[in-house]
């Protein structure tokens, strides 16, 4: 949906529309308490003037080291204003991933949402922060002024939204420049898309620090003039108590998320909910069909899917509410994007081939900040953004994600993509959630590993399930290993950390 007067150029001017057209409206709900969009836009201003007062103006970094709050959300949208950006870190990264993401934006101040957070209180006290209350944000810990920090040039300033830090496959932190535009795009799209309205109330515990957070979940929801159910941390407990209650009709979360829901229903011995739910939605990580056919047969309607990534902003394929499809696929192409599928030399493929996916379209990211050779790494000639990720088109356009670029391993050359044999290690009655990982061995070669977490109470033996996988899965993609885990890695937003999973199956390789 658009909104009625003016394009919007930044994204404070989504709430400062709804404040005054629809002043009473609800915009957050957290703890019980509830907010009007027209309280919401006076905080924010008053958080202007706090910042103001603290020197920041256009082309400054605030690092906001935080969970899911009115306060983080109050503090996005006065930035915007000002021509600042937020980098938003979640305050449950270590100590390690704080600091260095803290030395690359170089910020000329941070706040600590330790209210909201007992990670947060950690931090600001390693940062030697100080409690305090300003007025439209409420209880708070600031760091010392950097009183050195470079400004930004005020063209690029006024471009770009947010810095949003991801660490990638390669455990360093790179930020991403999401503009103004592309996050507005992406916000009218997606709430097009889900038929969003002021009547909606979306559940929001993806963090905002996390493009899921920030534009599927917050700047979708707010665009629409709809409500968010805001929570720090995620229970299944919870959701299913505001799905009980009828304050949800929106649920969106990565896979991991709906794997404990589905898990905790069957603790509980069964789900209650009302009619208001009307939209299911994961993204963020791979779907594998037992988890769709699960979802879907507790909640009675579709699981939808999509693929995104940070630097685009938000998702460029959908299932569409109107056409739910069957099958794991991520959906249809949204408004406005390109794809191209290509080879190892940049090459399109034939309609079906697995290739690398490249896209083009007013998501694109302006680049990585202060990383040029990565930028240009990343972006190709023709405005067009390499993923990284492998995936194929269906004849009927549908997109299919097959997995990343690094994640592919090649044994005994053959490719072996890890969601493939995760999905059918998925459907072995004990297993919980599984990941697949490479492993080289002294011959040069790569062997499969997998993971896996097992059900509460559930009877494993690694054996059975290598002869259920015997019957299932070629040779050459069954795993020489499976380990037990008790529970799979996952990043704040919910990702399967396969990184540390390569490290731990190493470490288990110099132990045979």
């Amino acid at each position: 949906m658009r909104l009625a007067g003016p394009e919007p150029h930044k994204i404070s001017d989504i709430p400062r529309y709804w404040a005054a057209s629809a002043p009473a409206a609800i915009a957050i709900r957290e703890d019980g308490a509830q907010l009007g969009f027209a309280q919401l836009w006076q905080n924010i201003e008053a958080a202007m003037q706090f910042l103001r007062e603290h020197d920041v103006g256009c082309g400054d970094r605030v690092m906001i080291v935080a969970e899911n709050c009115t306060a983080v959300i109050t503090l996005l949208f006065a930035l915007s204003e000002l021509g600042a950006w937020p980098a938003i870190v979640n305050a449950r990264l270590s100590e390690r991933e704080i600091e260095a993401i803290r030395a690359h934006c170089q910020p000329r101040l941070m706040l600590f949402t330790h209210a909201a957070s007992p990670d947060a209180v950690r931090h600001g006290v390693r940062y030697r922060a100080r409690e305090i209350a300003p007025a439209g944000l409420g209880p708070l810990m600031l760091g010392a002024q950097d009183a050195n920090a470079p400004r930004e040039p005020e063209a690029l300033a006024r471009e770009v939204a947010v810095l949003i830090y991801t660490s990638g496959t390669t455990g360093k932190p790179k930020g991403v420049m999401a503009t103004h535009r592309g996050l507005l795009h992406f916000a009218r799209v997606s709430a097009t898309s889900r038929d969003m309205t002021p009547a909606d109330c979306a559940y929001a515990v993806m963090p905002v620090s996390h493009i899921f957070g920030l534009a599927t979940l917050l700047l979708a929801t707010f665009q629409a003039g709809a409500s968010l159910l805001l929570a720090a941390r995620f229970s299944a407990e919870e959701v299913l108590a505001a799905l009980a209650a009828d304050e949800i009709s929106i649920l969106q979360g990565v896979p991991t998320m709906f794997t404990r829901i589905v898990a905790q229903v069957r603790e509980q011995g069964g789900l209650r909910f009302t009619s208001k739910l009307r939209y299911l939605y994961t993204g963020g990580g791979p779907l594998d069909p037992t988890l769709k056919k699960d979802v879907e047969a507790l909640f009675g309607q579709p699981l939808h899917h999509g693929y995104g990534m940070t630097e685009y902003a938000g998702s460029l394929f959908i299932t569409r509410m109107e056409r739910p499809r069957s099958d794991c696929s991520s959906g249809e192409i949204v408004e406005g994007a390109e794809l191209r599928i290509v080879d190892a030399n940049g090459d399109d493929v034939t309609r079906g081939t697995p290739g690398e996916l490249w896209v083009r379209g007013p998501g694109v990211m302006r680049g990585y900040y202060r990383a040029p050779e990565q930028t240009a790494e990343a972006l190709r000639p023709g405005g067009w953004l390499n993923t990284g990720d492998i995936g194929r088109l269906g004849d009927d356009g549908a997109l299919f994600i097959v997995g990343r670029t690094k994640d592919l391993i090649i044994r005994s050359g053959f490719n072996v993509y890890p969601i493939e044999v995760e999905s059918v290690i998925n459907t072995y009655e004990p297993v919980k959630q599984s990941a697949v990982v490479g492993r080289m061995t002294a011959d040069g070669n790569e062997e499969v590993i997998a993971f896996v977490e097992v059900k509460e109470d559930a009877d494993f033996d690694a054996e059975e399930l290598r002869d259920y996988l015997a019957d299932r899965l070629s040779a050459y993609k069954r795993p020489a290993q499976i380990v037990r885990i008790d529970a799979i890695p996952t990043t704040a937003s919910g990702k399967l950390l396969k990184q540390k999973l390569r490290e731990l199956a190493g470490e288990l390789q110099t132990h045979e």
